[in-house]
């Protein structure tokens, strides 16, 4: 069996191909950056490090790699004949991507099952943005994509921070994991992946994990910030960023309970595991790295306005959201262009242009003038600094 990965960065390394390797696949990892895959080409192996509660190392082999920027065709060639492709790119990366996919899926040779097409990107039914991609560029002279290509969208969640200098190509990441596949897409041969879970209907855990994990994370970083911490795991030893994190996920878990249909135990559960992740002391994870791309993150379906905009169409005042979301509005940092980009905003419209511009809300929707009044504030903030 062979596996197709596009991105060969930590994630890719640390937790997709490590998860495609011990379900028995030979893994291709695709890449553009040259130094990284000229590592993995040379390496027969590498190491993922996963620290917290029951660390572990697993050893990951049998796998080669190519430059996709460079080796196009015989990166074509391995699509061709691979079972599966994942990816790990970014989700504004996958148009990238999509081209190589697309001649590969053509390429294929008639009589070889559909090429199985998962993309594990921090964004809702990224696959369904691939497919697009894709669609787009197929030409019908080559037959139906549907009869040559499945796409399953999947809800990806592992920590993997930066990594210390000089640890080539191993990979250190926190133990727990999960990759959640959409089972309906496969018909009756889904593949056989037993660190992944396949369940179906997969809206709900992709919302779960993004109003829990992915918004948690964040106001861990934006409060962390505020308050002059480095790492994640310093912002949860303080007590008042902890507090400020669990409400937080408090009204997140209120919208989750009361849309999904979650048991609320069972998602109190999952929150309490959620908290215990981000005090992981082994996890050397800065508040800086985790807060940047402040644009994506207070951008409308996204963690802090996605969940706060349906509390507030629910009739309820999202008060520990609103208080992330005015966090994220005061991060700062010179090496992020989001982060700069969003500064700019701030200082050059007036509070109602900045929110929609920001957040994406119609000035008529229920969460609006809450936000506007944030985004006022810290524009007034913002003059009193620069007089």
């Amino acid at each position: 069996m062979k596996a197709v990965h596009f991105g060969a960065g930590n994630i890719g390394r640390g937790f997709v191909g490590l998860l495609l390797h011990q379900a028995g696949y030979e893994v291709v990892f695709a890449d553009v950056a040259d130094a990284l895959i000229d590592q993995l080409a040379a390496a027969d192996s590498y190491d993922v490090h996963e620290v917290g509660e029951n660390p572990t190392v697993q050893t990951v082999d049998n796998f080669r790699a190519l430059n996709s920027g460079t080796q196009e065709a015989e990166l074509v060639r391995e699509i061709a004949t691979a079972d599966i492709v994942t990816t790990a790119v970014g989700p504004h990366i996958l148009k990238f991507v999509a081209p190589a996919i697309t001649k590969g899926i053509a390429a294929r040779a008639a009589g070889l099952a559909p090429l199985q097409v998962m993309a594990c990107e921090n964004a809702i039914s990224a696959t369904d943005i691939l497919r697009a991609e894709v669609a787009a560029l197929w030409d019908d002279a080559a037959g139906s994509l549907d009869d040559t290509a499945v796409f399953a969208n999947t809800a990806v969640d592992r920590i993997v921070p930066n990594q210390a200098p000089g640890q080539g190509l191993d990979v250190t990441v926190e133990t727990f994991y999960e990759w959640v596949i959409d089972r309906t897409a496969f018909g009756g041969a889904a593949p056989v992946i037993p660190g992944a879970t396949f369940v179906d209907e997969l809206s709900p855990y992709i919302e779960r994990k993004l109003f829990t994990v992915n918004t948690g994370h964040a106001a861990a970083a934006y409060f962390g910030f505020e308050a002059g911490l480095e790492k994640i795991s310093e912002a949860m030893a303080d007590q008042d960023v902890a507090e400020d994190v669990r409400a937080v996920l408090e009204e997140t878990k209120q919208l989750l309970v009361a849309k999904h249909g979650f048991n609320n135990d069972e998602q109190e559960a999952y929150v309490q595991k959620i908290l215990v992740r981000f005090s992981n002391p082994h996890l050397p994870d800065t508040v800086n790295r985790v807060g940047r791309a402040p644009m994506r993150k207070l951008s409308r379906h996204e963690r802090f306005i996605g969940p706060a905009a349906e509390l507030a169409e629910r009739g309820i005042v999202p008060e520990a959201l609103l208080g992330a979301i005015a966090a994220a509005l005061r991060f700062t940092d010179p090496a992020d262009a989001e982060a700069t980009e969003l500064a700019q905003i701030l200082a050059s419209s007036s509070a109602a242009d900045a929110t929609a511009r920001i957040t994406g809300l119609a000035p008529e929707h229920p969460l609006f003038a809450a936000v506007s009044t944030l985004v006022e504030e810290r524009q007034a903030e913002g003059a009193k600094a620069t007089a």
